[in-house]
C-alpha cells in the first residue's frame, strides 16, 4: 500500500474511485486502521473518490513518541491532501477521526466541502483518565485494553452475530504501536474543542450510536448545537464503530448527505 511523506513522518495510504470525482477523504478511530471503513465504502457507489489513511502512530504510519494534540493530527490530514493535490474534500471522521475532523473544519473552513462527524465528541474529560489508559498500554501493550474497548465499540448482538468482523479490528487494535495509542491518548484527554465549533461553516452530519457509552447522543448533539450548519443521526442498534456495525446504515445516510452538497448532485 503506498507510502507519503507528512512533516517527517510516513503515512500509509490508499486514493481509490474516478479521477476528477469529489474526493471523500475518511480519517479512523483511536487504535483502528484505514480498513475499518472497507463495508461501508459500497455505499458510495464509486461516485466519489475516496481516500483514506492511517492516523499517524497507527497501521503503517509512523508517529513521534512526543505530546501531540488534535491540531496536530489535523494538520496531518491537510499535509496529505496537499501533498496529493487533493485541495477541498469532503471529510468524514469516526472517533479520534472525527475530533481531527472537526479541528481542521473549524482550524481552515474554508478546507473541507463537507463534515460527517461519526460517533465522536467535542471533549472527553478527563484527562486523568486518558492519562491511565495511556500508560496503561505503554506498559502493557494494547492487549490490556482489547476487551473492554471492543466491549464499548460493538453490541453483543452484532458481536455474536459477525465474529469474523469483530477479530478482524481486533487483530489490528492488538497491532497497534502503544507508543501511537498513547501518544493519541494524550492529545484526546487534553482536548476542548468546544469553543471552535461555531467557526465550522462547511454542512456538516453528525452521526450517533444510540448504544454509544463512549460517545453517547449527547456528545453528538452538544457538536450539533455549537455548529451553525449541522444535523443530527441516531442509528439504532449501533454502538460506537457504527461504521463497521451499521456500515450499510451509515454509509446510505453519508452518500444521501454527500450527493446533496456536491455540485451537480
Amino acid at each position: 500500500m503506498p507510502q507519503i511523506t507528512i512533516g517527517g513522518l510516513s503515512f500509509r495510504y490508499l486514493l481509490e474511485g474516478p479521477e476528477g470525482a469529489p474526493v471523500v477523504a475518511f480519517s479512523n478511530s483511536l487504535g483502528a486502521t484505514l480498513e475499518m471503513w472497507d463495508a461501508l465504502l459500497p455505499a458510495l457507489g464509486g461516485r466519489y473518490r475516496t481516500l483514506r489513511y492511517d492516523t499517524r502512530g497507527h497501521g503503517g504510519s509512523e508517529t513521534r513518541d512526543a505530546p501531540t494534540e488534535i491540531a496536530t493530527l489535523a494538520q496531518d490530514l491537510a499535509g496529505l491532501l496537499n501533498a496529493l493535490g487533493l485541495g477541498r474534500a469532503h471529510l468524514v471522521g469516526l472517533s479520534l477521526g472525527g475530533m481531527t475532523v472537526q479541528a481542521l473544519a473549524s482550524a481552515d473552513p474554508a478546507r473541507p466541502l463537507s463534515a460527517t462527524l461519526m460517533a465522536t465528541a467535542a471533549s472527553m474529560p478527563s484527562a486523568q483518565t486518558w492519562n491511565e489508559r495511556a500508560e496503561t498500554v505503554r506498559t502493557q501493550g494494547t492487549a490490556a485494553v482489547v476487551e473492554a474497548t471492543l466491549g464499548r465499540w460493538f453490541t453483543a448482538e452484532f458481536s455474536q452475530r459477525a465474529p469474523e468482523t469483530v477479530q478482524a479490528i481486533r487483530d489490528h487494535f492488538l497491532a497497534c504501536d502503544p507508543a501511537g495509542y498513547a501518544v493519541c491518548c494524550g492529545a484526546i484527554g487534553r482536548m476542548d474543542l468546544r469553543p471552535a465549533l461555531s467557526a465550522i461553516t462547511a454542512p456538516t452530519l453528525v452521526i450517533a450510536g444510540r448504544d454509544d457509552p463512549s460517545t453517547p447522543p449527547a456528545m453528538a448533539q452538544e457538536i450539533c448545537d455549537g455548529i451553525p450548519q449541522a444535523e443530527l443521526v441516531v442509528l439504532p442498534r449501533a454502538a460506537h464503530l457504527l461504521a463497521v456495525e451499521r456500515a450499510e446504515a451509515a454509509g446510505g445516510y453519508l452518500r444521501a448527505f454527500l450527493d446533496r452538497n456536491t455540485s451537480g448532485g
